[in-house]
């Protein structure tokens, strides 16, 4: 690569985030002259720890013992903080956090992800064959996205995305080398998503591209909208009737805010909709670590949920996660904590509780992401 020309086309097309400008921003603040305030906390990034929020003890603790298998025997330590540890030991290879897992991620922490979707669904069962753990949820929709990209020019593959979108979209589609399709949020409602423009943007693709996915935030980022059961219905009667698959991006459901609003999460909705819907539509959801109630951005892992996906294309998604080997074990395991937290009556339960309460709500994850 002697000179510009030798870069791959896709790569040099790549959108840069609008992020960018903010952090430069940031940066011309805190590094300038004497300003008139003492502090500046930069949320442009979405990283909640790096805005002050402090990590939760018990997923700090917990990963201390499994990275450090001696303190086992600190009794200092909570007795479900040495128990939580000792299980997934015993769950890794040679007992060691040092060792691979499978690529689609250690089975006990699907099977505990599927037990919380399972819960979180008021009882419509998941199930660990159709969970996949990934470094993040955007390694995770990028893996999805590949599967789809194909065709040039007026084959190109489509995706149907939200204006304002979450600022790495567009670059993930440049690179997957996908078409976005915009359709514009209501910003007059509270950034409502509208069927009338889901409707004017799949018309404004013809002749340019072959739409075959919709990407749906929800709650949404960056404008915290929260849909409402109507609205998912009509989403999901929308993408049966133009045969699209659904991507949906679901890592804020932990953070919504507004009196009388309330997550539902997608797969809810379609299963309690007629059997023409729930036995055909394609769905695929997504939830991160980085963006739960944790925030733990650096350690890297969230999951995705195909439903209605055939299982010949589900093994090309496990192809494309070899490509990474396997995901930051330490990820895997905070994830599965953040997921599975300690109950009442656990040793752990009052402090972790409090931890996440406690916390300054100026800088919790649920909040920074949002502005």
């Amino acid at each position: 690569m002697t000179s510009l020309r030798d870069v791959n086309p896709r790569v040099r097309a790549i959108r840069v985030s609008t992020q960018s400008a903010l952090l430069s921003l940031s940066e011309h603040i805190t590094q300038g002259a004497q300003q008139p305030f003492k502090e500046v906390i930069d949320v442009s990034s979405g990283d909640s720890h790096r805005a002050g929020m402090k990590p939760l003890s018990f997923v700090r603790q917990v990963l201390a013992v499994c990275l450090h298998p001696q303190l086992l025997k600190d009794e200092g330590l909570p007795l479900d903080v040495r128990l939580r540890a000792q299980r997934f030991l015993l769950a890794c290879d040679g007992e060691s956090l040092g060792s691979y897992t499978a690529s689609s991620g250690l089975l006990c922490v699907r099977q505990n992800a599927a037990e919380f979707i399972t819960k979180r669904d008021a009882g419509v069962p998941a199930y660990s064959k159709n969970i996949f753990i990934s470094a993040g949820a955007q390694r995770a929709l990028m893996v999805v996205v590949k599967l789809l990209s194909s065709g040039e020019g007026q084959g190109r593959t489509g995706v149907l995305t939200p204006l304002p979108c979450p600022h790495t979209l567009p670059m993930l589609l440049d690179e997957a080398g996908v078409m976005a399709v915009p359709y514009r949020l209501i910003e007059e409602r509270g950034w409502a998503l509208d069927l009338n423009e889901l409707h004017l943007a799949i018309q404004s693709s013809r002749g340019c591209c072959e739409p075959r996915a919709i990407y749906i935030s929800n709650p949404g980022n960056p404008t915290g909208h929260v849909q409402d059961r109507k609205s998912i219905q009509d989403v999901i009667q929308f993408a049966a009737a133009e045969r699209l698959l659904l991507l949906v991006d679901e890592v804020y459901q932990d953070s919504v805010h507004g009196e009388n609003r309330e997550f539902i999460s997608y797969k809810k909705v379609l299963f309690e909709m007629d059997e023409e819907f729930g036995e055909t539509v394609e769905l695929v959801s997504f939830h991160s670590l980085s963006c739960a109630t944790a925030a733990e951005c650096g350690l890297r892992a969230g999951y995705m949920e195909t439903v209605n996906m055939d299982p010949e294309v589900m093994h090309f998604v496990d192809t494309m996660l070899c490509t990474d080997i396997s995901t930051p074990v330490t990820g895997q395991l905070a994830l599965d904590l953040v997921l599975n937290p300690p109950k009442p009556g656990d040793p752990s339960y009052d402090t972790h509780t409090q931890v996440r309460t406690q916390r300054n709500p100026s800088r919790a994850a649920d909040v920074v992401s949002h502005f």
